[in-house]
């Protein structure tokens, strides 16, 4: 592999781990997940159905906030790589 192999494909995981890891991508599957929980709702007959999807996509997006410090906490008292 050459150099500049290397470089792109380091770019390429560099750009894959920003996404995983920004607000656009948090809030975008946050706002998914209330609207196909509130139309699945809405076909049952859920009353008041635009407040229950609040629970799933509020409880995904508390989620994102909390797991980079559990991250943190397991990779720093946890994690043990291979072969070490």
């Amino acid at each position: 592999m050459s150099v500049d192999e290397l470089k792109a494909r380091n770019a390429k995981v560099e750009a894959d781990k920003a996404w995983e890891t920004s607000w656009t991508r948090k809030v975008t599957i946050t706002i998914a997940t209330y609207v196909i929980i509130a139309v699945y709702l809405a076909v049952l007959g859920v009353e008041k159905f635009y407040l229950h999807a609040g629970v799933p996509a509020g409880g995904y997006f508390l989620s994102t906030l909390t797991l980079p410090f559990l991250k943190a906490y397991w990779i720093k008292n946890i994690y043990k790589p291979k072969g070490v």
